[in-house]
């Protein structure tokens, strides 16, 4: 896959409380803004440009009420497919979660939203 920058917020969590944050600085986010692809220009206050470099991605797709489902999707790849999978592992120091801020409410048994996250071959 190619390269490519995003614009939106980096916030770091703590393992221990992951579960209980994310939900809640999505919550945060989704009512305020979009982040999106970074097409040039200036960087809004407040967010930050991170740029991935060319790599190879593991996406899971989610669908399910958020949180309850995009816990388990996230436990899984975590404690399952990444130790379990003969031939990737994580690369870099980012993952991306997306959440469909624009077609639905979190809570609907439907909602959409994916892990993407940066794998090499072992």
């Amino acid at each position: 896959m190619f390269g490519f920058k995003v614009i939106g917020f980096a916030r770091e969590f703590s393992y221990d409380n992951v579960y209980e944050e994310i939900p809640k600085s999505w919550d945060e986010i989704c009512e305020k803004y979009v982040a999106n692809v970074y097409a040039g220009g200036e960087v809004p206050e407040g967010m930050m440009l991170y740029e991935f470099p060319q790599g190879e991605w593991a996406v899971f797709d989610c669908v399910g009420a958020v949180p309850a489902s995009l816990h388990s999707l996230n436990t899984r790849i975590f404690k399952e497919w990444l130790p379990g999978n003969p031939d990737y592992k994580i690369s870099g120091n980012a993952n991306v979660e997306w959440y469909d801020c624009m077609n639905g409410e979190k809570t609907d048994p439907d909602y959409h939203s994916a892990i993407w996250i940066p794998v090499k071959r072992k």
